[in-house]
């Protein structure tokens, strides 16, 4: 399929330089799409589509008048990412998700970093999400965020900033792997030669980082994926995972604690869970802590926790590093623990608490985005270009309400890459979710999650906002 109409226009495209020329790793995959004419490329999409339907990849759209299921969509032309640049986006989450770790272990016990005055302790301890209940506890080894997704995005300038961190449940690996099945059959040849790093290994590492976690006298830990159950958006996630793994797919009502140790209802009577890989938030896992209406949770789930009888990931508390006002300190967090500079910038941010921040934001609301500080899914979000004055009016009000909720960005141009729409080769903005594992060692899966804005010049990625998703190649292969 001709490319020669396909055009960069100024942004930084993935798979073609300035030039038009195919960037490092690229060239196999260009040769190869050139090679085969419009019908044939289409046919590949269309066959990548059909088989991601026989396996049931959906995600549930809340509110979607349509049904609640929808088949995750999916390009065929995969987003390249250059070995050599791998190993700086890899050595820059590793130092990331330590410094974090390091970060909420401080927060609950000594609380060194606000001693300190690395960060006002009153943005610390007013998040919604910080844990009165986790003070003065260690999760084993001190983990706190066993599994991490971090979304980075690249600007005009080629280089990749940190967008947010989401250390509470992050979803979407799922895709990573069935995606990747996907492409081995679409492009086999090129796939081979391109030598594209692995990511099929990811739930045995993910067995491995839970099994870590498991109380020292238990050999044999019996583990469990902890789901809201078949109605959530990403409970196909939780099944294919607990699947992939072996172990058992559980909801709160299949679960109770006995004894002070948490168990597995079963025909053959209770059996110990040792390991829960929960799968929804703080919130609802124990309502006698927690929510008292949640009825997803264990009663005294967390009593059992934290006399250390059942170990969880991620450990409860850990969204206090997912606050988007928080994120705003990072850089100051890494260095603070590391004594190294951040390998990987953050975006600059305006924290609307701050009153000369605030100002500035509420002056600038057509340039800027604006996020409130724990939302997730595209949801909260004010993009100010492709807003109206009347949204832009609302959040407003909502800034001046509750600062402390909401901070803002520039409008970054995220970079493209070719995606087929309408039956032709178009740009269309992504970003990319890697993931990251915590547990005897720190992991990070080759690649990770490359979200599409299926819809022209949107810059909203998210499944729940009509984006889609294309595998990444991590390269090795001739240049």
């Amino acid at each position: 399929m001709d490319f020669s109409t396909y055009q960069t226009e100024g942004f930084y495209d993935e798979l073609f330089d300035e030039n038009n020329h195919p960037r490092s790793g690229a060239d196999l995959l260009i040769q190869k799409i050139k090679s085969l004419d419009r019908e044939s490329l289409l046919t590949k999409q269309q066959a990548a589509e059909t088989m991601l339907l026989q396996l049931g990849i959906t995600f549930a759209v809340y509110g979607n008048e349509e049904g609640a299921e929808k088949i995750f969509p999916f390009d065929v032309l995969p987003r390249i990412v250059d070995g050599s640049e791998w190993t700086q986006i890899e050595a820059g989450l590793k130092q990331r998700i330590f410094a974090l770790n390091a970060f909420i272990e401080d927060i609950y016990n000594k609380r060194q970093i606000l001693q300190d005055r690395i960060l006002p302790e009153e943005l610390v301890l007013s998040s919604k999400t910080y844990r009165q209940e986790c003070v003065g506890f260690s999760p084993p080894h001190k983990i706190w965020c066993h599994v991490t997704g971090t979304d980075l995005i690249r600007d005009r300038d080629g280089k990749f900033y940190v967008l947010e961190d989401n250390l509470r449940c992050p979803s979407g690996v799922s895709y990573v792997l069935e995606n990747r099945q996907v492409l081995k059959r679409t492009f086999p040849q090129v796939f081979e030669a391109s030598k594209v790093r692995a990511v099929d290994d990811y739930p045995n590492r993910l067995l491995e980082t839970l099994e870590y976690l498991a109380p020292q006298n238990v050999s044999s830990p019996r583990i469990g994926v902890l789901t809201p159950g078949i109605y959530n958006s990403a409970y196909f996630e939780h099944s294919y995972l607990a699947r992939q793994m072996g172990v058992e797919l559980v909801e709160g009502q299949d679960l109770v604690v006995h004894n002070g140790f948490v168990h597995m209802r079963t025909t053959k009577g209770l059996q110990r869970i040792d390991v829960l890989y929960r799968r929804l938030d703080d919130d609802f896992i124990d309502p006698l802590t927690f929510r008292p209406d949640s009825m997803l949770g264990v009663p005294g789930l967390m009593d059992a926790y934290k006399k250390g009888r059942i170990a969880m990931a991620n450990a409860p508390g850990t969204g206090i590093a997912d606050d988007k006002v928080i994120y705003a300190y990072v850089p100051e967090i890494i260095k603070y623990y590391t004594g190294e500079e951040p390998i990987l910038p953050n975006v600059p941010t305006y924290i609307c608490s701050d009153p000369e921040d605030r100002s500035y934001v509420l002056d600038n609301l057509d340039k800027l985005v604006v996020k409130a500080a724990n939302e997730s899914g595209g949801y909260g979000m004010l993009i100010g270009p492709h807003a109206t004055r009347e949204e832009r009016a609302r959040f407003a009000v909502l800034i001046q309400e509750n600062p402390r909720n909401y901070m803002a960005q520039p409008t970054i141009a995220l970079s493209r890459a070719p995606t087929i729409a309408d039956g032709a080769i178009v740009g269309r903005h992504v970003d990319l979710r890697p993931y990251i594992l915590y547990g005897k060692d720190i992991h990070v899966l080759p690649g990770g999650l490359t979200r599409v804005a299926l819809r022209k010049g949107s810059l909203v990625v998210n499944s729940s906002q009509g984006g889609g998703s294309k595998d990444t190649w991590v390269v090795d292969g001739p240049q």
